[in-house]
């Protein structure tokens, strides 16, 4: 899991807590896949910047676009032009219709160049179109979507402010160049003279060149800076520009967690289906024959209590402790169902059952000012069961933790082992189970298995207190 932002207000952490501290923090910032401050997180230190792809990436793109932004405002100015002087008759409207579906589909092209220097995902902002194949119905919507405008608004700018980065970026690249490469030029041209501001340096022969590179080294970081700062204003400009306004953005993310809802109900509705049918096998198989048996015994002593008292004693004592089983079976169906030690006496106690009946030494740790709500106690409780459960079967542990604690609004559940580590949630597997109860609260698992252990699945839970 790569490092992230930290959220204001999460105090220190360190290490994996750091980085479930920031992994929650982007689950709830994040929309549509990639954070707009990528550029910005990216590593500010000189040599990380001059091995990172993004640094020149951008110093790429600042150039390219130069000639992107010239034929937009070329095309712009040319089709808009005539488009508005035939307007007085019918030729002009079909072309100013073309014209807007080609700066539609510039600002596409735009946002994948945006994407592809800098890292910044620009959603599209465009309202959905009218069903239907009539021309004039789809186009009436283009022109009265705010997106559109805004759109042309952008490529409009794009040549001068292109233009302008463009210039900067010329003028820090070619003199650090040049500075860099002064005592080559001094060594063929036998002495060069450089003015340095208010200050004239003549540099004779190649050493006395040599200051002039030191100053060409410092040039080279000022020049990745300045690259990287541009690189972050024209992303952040185009995200402006280009994507979703805030009304949009808050509409998609409410729709995107309508979608999680959705998906995690159905996916809860079926995990319930399938318990009530583990239930059921788990009855017919189970308890239900050892009472069916017990019932025959208790017929077959019945039979012969008065022939043969000993052998009707023998199948009495049979029928008990077939009882006594199913019993017992019945029991451990009822845990599993909810364990009644969870609803008397809460997670503690609970846990501590959970860990003496593991194959594994197990400390648990449960550090809360009161008890949650049962539904966070419930989610809770089986995610620590069926963590345990997969390192008994799976992981080759000798030991484990269990921590269950509060951090602000939240009940974090975190379950530790040394074993070989290699854990991955798959669609069907139980720790994809566990998410689907952690969401069903808006809660979140995340998982940190690295292959050679140790395995750290954490859960957080919100809750109101």
């Amino acid at each position: 899991m790569g490092e992230l932002s930290r959220p204001p207000g999460e105090g220190n952490a360190t290490g994996a807590a750091a980085r479930w501290a920031a992994a929650r923090w982007a689950a709830v910032m994040q929309v549509g896949g990639e954070t707009a401050a990528t550029v910005a997180n990216s590593p500010w230190t000189p040599v990380a910047m001059a091995k990172s792809s993004l640094t020149w990436r951008s110093a790429i793109y600042l150039g390219v676009s130069l000639a992107f932004g010239l034929g937009c405002f070329i095309g712009l100015t040319v089709g808009l032009a005539l488009s508005l002087g035939l307007l007085i008759i019918w030729v002009g409207l079909p072309m100013l219709a073309l014209m807007m579906v080609a700066w539609r589909c510039a600002a596409v092209l735009e946002r994948q160049f945006v994407r592809a220097a800098f890292g910044v995902r620009v959603p599209s902002p465009y309202r959905r179109l009218p069903p239907g194949r009539n021309p004039l119905t789809k186009l009436k919507a283009m022109a009265s979507d705010p997106a559109t405008w805004k759109d042309l608004l952008y490529l409009a700018l794009l040549f001068p402010v292109t233009l302008l980065e463009f210039v900067v970026s010329v003028a820090v690249w070619s003199a650090t160049g040049m500075l860099l490469a002064m005592p080559v030029i001094v060594a063929v041209d036998g002495g060069a003279e450089v003015g340095l501001g208010f200050v004239s340096y003549w540099a004779g022969n190649p050493v006395a060149a040599l200051p002039l590179t030191a100053v060409g080294v410092l040039c080279l970081v000022l020049a990745m800076y300045v690259t990287r700062v541009m690189a972050i204003g024209h992303s952040a400009w185009a995200r402006l520009m280009l994507g979703p306004s805030l009304a949009q953005t808050e509409n998609l993310e409410l729709r995107r967690r309508t979608e999680h809802l959705r998906a995690s109900r159905a996916r809860g509705v079926d995990a319930a289906e399938f318990e009530r049918r583990r239930i059921e096998r788990d009855l017919h198989d189970g308890a239900q024959q050892r009472l069916l048996s017990v019932a025959m015994d208790i017929g077959r002593a019945r039979a012969k209590l008065d022939d043969d008292p000993e052998g009707a004693r023998a199948l009495i004592e049979q029928a008990h402790s077939g009882t006594k089983e199913a019993i017992a079976e019945l029991r451990d169906l009822a845990r599993g169902i909810y364990p009644a030690i969870l609803t008397d006496r809460g997670l503690d106690p609970a846990l501590s059952g959970l860990a003496g009946r593991a194959p594994v030494p197990v400390e648990v740790e449960v550090d809360l000012p009161e008890r949650p709500p049962a539904a966070v106690e419930s989610i809770a409780y089986f995610i620590v069961a069926e963590s345990l459960a997969n390192i008994a079967k799976y992981a080759r542990a000798t030991r484990a933790t269990v921590r269950v604690a509060r951090e602000d609004r939240w009940v974090v559940v975190e379950v530790t082992d040394n074993g070989v580590g290699g854990a991955v949630a798959r669609p069907e597997g139980g720790l994809a189970g566990l998410a689907d109860r952690a969401a069903t609260i808006d809660g979140m698992l995340l998982v940190d298995s690295p292959p050679g252990g140790p395995t750290i699945i954490r859960a957080d839970l919100p809750c109101t207190w």
